[in-house]
């Protein structure tokens, strides 16, 4: 396990150099920021003056020299919609989609673990076929759509809960619901999937010949097995749902990473823009080392070395 981390943690330095350049790539094609930065009535004279003091003159390579140093040093440049540094401004909203991620991966658990656990346990009947329906119902429905019918409903009609903002732990429920249901939906299936594989193993049909109630069959010997590919699909969605609040925090008025990456793109903010995209590949890659170590703990016949 030792090596396995060793490795993995020399492999963040590639991967976040491969990246980087990529990035910088897109942005420098992507267009001049100096045309956005002054007003239309600017001379050539005076966009000369901007993009040598951004930089903006120099060749590819040498912008490029410029851009990794910087970063290697914490330094993603400022922002000038802002006026503040690039990575001071992301980090100060990071904690907000934080939040969000992390209450809608837990509405996702908490509607796909019951459900999912029932629609196996009843397979082909009623209930089965409604929780299946269910499922490709909310996979279908789009996010904005949602939090729209949520906003309605909730929010104008009764009252319920607030509109939009935060401050509260009743701004994060709309939002938190509205990405948390298609997540769940797909989860809800996985779980399923997973608990009819296991429970046709021959150390639970040994458990229920021994006379063990059902429920400690279940939750014992066949949930605790099945988690692995629920583990999965946590994983590989987490950094997801960090990226793909765009829509649901604009929905919102949610202050986080998503309306500020939504906006730096807007406003050709390059900074931000490369700032955001390092933190998000930052926390993918930690989150898939995470979700390997929990393979390890769920099942010690995993070896990585």
């Amino acid at each position: 396990m030792s090596h396995y981390l060793k490795r993995s943690l020399l492999q963040i330095i590639p991967s976040l150099l491969i990246l980087s350049t990529i990035v910088f790539t897109l942005v420098f094609i992507a267009g001049d920021p100096v045309s956005l930065m002054l007003p239309e009535t600017a001379t050539p004279e005076d966009r000369r003056i901007l993009a040598a003091s951004l930089g903006l003159d120099q060749p590819f390579y040498m912008q490029y020299f410029q851009y990794i140093t910087s970063m290697l040093q914490g330094d993603f440049g400022t922002s000038y919609v802002y006026n503040q540094p690039a990575i001071e401004l992301v980090l100060d909203r990071l904690g907000a989609t934080l939040i969000l991620a992390l209450s809608s991966m837990l509405v996702a658990i908490l509607i796909s673990v019951p459900l999912g656990i029932i629609a196996a346990l009843k397979r082909n009947t009623i209930i089965d076929f409604l929780v299946s329906t269910i499922s490709i119902i909310g996979k279908a429905m789009p996010n904005f759509w949602i939090g729209i019918m949520l906003i309605l409903f909730l929010a104008v009609t009764f009252r319920i809960f607030p509109v939009s903002g935060s401050g509260s732990v009743a701004h994060i429920v709309l939002p938190a619901f509205t990405l948390g249901v298609a997540l769940a939906a797909e989860m809800t299936r996985l779980i399923r999937a997973s608990i009819l594989e296991v429970i046709e193993y021959d150390y639970v049909q040994t458990a229920r010949s021994k006379g063990q109630i059902e429920w400690i069959v279940i939750s014992r010997h066949v949930f605790l097995n099945a988690l692995i590919p629920v583990v999965t699909i946590i994983g590989l969605q987490f950094p997801q749902l960090i990226g793909g609040t765009i829509v649901v925090e604009t929905v919102f008025s949610w202050p986080g990473i998503g309306r500020l990456l939504l906006g730096a793109m807007d406003a050709r903010d390059m900074a931000v823009v490369q700032a955001i995209v390092f933190v998000i590949a930052i926390i993918t890659i930690f989150t898939n080392l995470i979700t390997d170590l929990i393979y390890r703990l769920l099942d010690p016949r995993i070896k990585y070395d």
